[in-house]
């Protein structure tokens, strides 16, 4: 996946970290990755920080394949990032979280958006963000495409593309895919609204089928402002937190 375009921005991960080789053994494999340019592992903490251009989802897979487990704990500066979990509102479905979207803040006008796909059919999905925050119906219920605005031409009107396609994703047979879009956003307004995934790009369209996933972009933490082990209201480490949020189907 190229980065070509794409501004420097940090990520913070917490990874079990046991010993020294395990540091080694972390920051080999990330060094392999495009787009990683600074690499600091901190054993003491459980934690690693890669700045680069490199999408989070690269990242965490390359920690993945070392056998050990990582989670994004921050990504840009304070209030510039976001976060949202897709899931569909189909009936009868086990584990409905199918997406994760997570988003940084890189300039004054300037969001990337890491998308990941899973246990959804193969071909091509639109992602969109919607002007409402409303999924109570899913995707119907989550209003136009954001500011989706017409243009007068002589004594006609054209579409100007609307602000809230966010582009494609590809997904294989496997039932997984990945992007790493860039939009001219910040992350301040895209906070409440809807995004939705779905192989429709027509917003009036869509129906509440497996593939077709909605969720409500969130505030996510910044960098350096997350780098609790232990939740103070359950008492669960992130890591059972992680296993439970996994059982969940969430990615």
């Amino acid at each position: 996946m190229g980065s070509i375009g794409v501004e420097s921005f940090q990520t913070t991960f917490a990874v079990p970290l046991h010993c020294d080789s395990c540091v080694e053994s972390v920051t080999k494999v990330l060094n392999e990755v495009d787009g990683v340019h600074k690499i600091e592992a901190a054993l003491k903490d459980q934690t690693v920080l890669v700045e680069g251009t490199a999408p989070p989802s690269a990242v965490v897979a390359a920690i993945e394949s070392t056998g050990r487990d990582a989670i994004l704990r921050g990504s840009g500066k304070s209030n510039g990032a976001g976060v949202c979990i897709l899931e569909t509102h189909a009936p009868a479905i086990r584990d409905p979280v199918r997406g994760l979207a997570r988003m940084v803040q890189v300039g004054e006008n300037k969001t990337l958006v890491d998308l990941t796909l899973k246990g959804v059919s193969s071909g091509t999905y639109y992602a969109t963000v919607r002007e409402t925050g409303d999924i109570s119906q899913g995707a119907a219920s989550t209003g136009g495409v954001w500011e989706a605005i017409k243009r007068a031409v002589g004594f006609e009107s054209e579409q100007e593309p609307a602000r809230g396609m966010f582009g494609t994703i590809t997904v294989g047979k496997d039932g997984r895919g990945s992007t790493f879009l860039d939009r001219p956003v910040a992350i301040w307004e895209l906070i409440g609204r809807g995004m939705v995934v779905s192989k429709s790009a027509h917003a009036g369209l869509q129906k509440n089928d497996p593939d077709t996933l909605v969720g409500v972009i969130a505030r996510s933490a910044g960098v350096w402002d997350n780098d609790k082990v232990v939740c103070s209201c359950s008492g669960k480490t992130v890591w059972q937190e992680r296993k439970e949020q996994q059982a969940q189907g969430m990615l």
